[in-house]
């Protein structure tokens, strides 16, 4: 089997939002077997020492286990403050951001998978493009200062097919789309100061989430096709090595286009 050749990203520093499971802990991997410092938010903690399966501090244990240096750091994305306090630890720890990955997101309890838009909660709506759409928005206000007085960086924000068309719920789409256009309209305005943001969909993902929905019968997945985890990670490490990667910038790409750009392999293909 083919094996991948990671890209060297050491002394880049990154942040990865909503890091203690699914895709994000996966982005944090797959960064940090780059070599990458890489900063996990998320609201679940547990003792550094002895690490509690999705926590940040797993995550941050895995990416520095990986080869990278992994730094835990318990935030609210609804709490802008807290937001603020991780971007000002950044500055104060390295004084540079090379790669911000908005993925943090809060699924609605129940999951809103189905039904018509009138009989969801209207919670629903809060949950799906407050945190998952204006919390991406805070950290890119926060965070793009380090980027654009550097003159680099890249902005990577997690979106889905939903984003283009009819996914679970009317919500689940208007945060999607959101999402893109935000990566759209950020690369127009970060191009004068050579700093890249673009959008990024990954397929079926193995998360714990679809996995438990699988396992309750309600959804479906081709184990032969679902990517980990991790690949997302493997995928935004190879933009972020990228010197034309200003060229990407504004784009809205799937991780397979992306991964057959950069011959990048999924770790389960290995």
């Amino acid at each position: 089997m083919s094996k991948w050749i990671a890209p060297d990203l050491k002394g880049k520093v990154a942040v990865v939002t909503g890091g203690s499971r699914g895709i994000g802990k996966g982005i944090a991997e797959g960064l940090g077997e780059c070599g990458a410092t890489v900063y996990i938010t998320g609201r679940s903690e547990s003792d550094p020492a002895a690490p509690t399966p999705l926590t940040v501090q797993a995550t941050a244990a895995n990416v520095t286990a990986l080869g990278g240096e992994g730094i835990a750091c318990k935030v609210d994305h609804n709490v802008d403050t807290e937001v603020k306090a991780l971007f000002d630890q950044v500055d104060r720890d390295h004084g540079r951001l090379d790669i911000l990955v908005n993925n943090v997101y809060q699924i609605p309890t129940p999951p809103a998978l189905s039904g018509g838009f009138w009989e969801h909660p209207v919670s629903v709506w809060d949950d799906q493009c407050g945190v998952g759409l204006r919390g991406y928005y805070v950290a890119s206000v926060l965070g793009a200062p380090l980027m654009v007085r550097q003159k680099s960086g890249l902005i990577v924000n997690i979106s889905s097919r939903g984003g283009l068309g009819y996914v679970y719920s009317a919500s689940y789409g208007v945060g999607k789309a959101g999402v893109n256009r935000m990566a759209e309209d950020m690369a127009i305005e970060l191009k004068d100061y050579n700093c890249a943001a673009l959008s990024l969909s990954p397929s079926k993902v193995k998360t714990e989430f679809i996995l438990e929905m699988v396992e309750q019968g309600k959804m479906q997945i081709d184990p032969e096709l679902a990517q980990s985890v991790q690949f997302s990670g493997r995928c935004i490490a190879a933009l972020a090595a990228d010197p034309d990667i200003m060229s990407r910038s504004g784009g809205i790409y799937t991780v397979n286009e992306i991964a057959d750009s950069y011959a990048v392999i999924d770790p389960d293909r290995e």
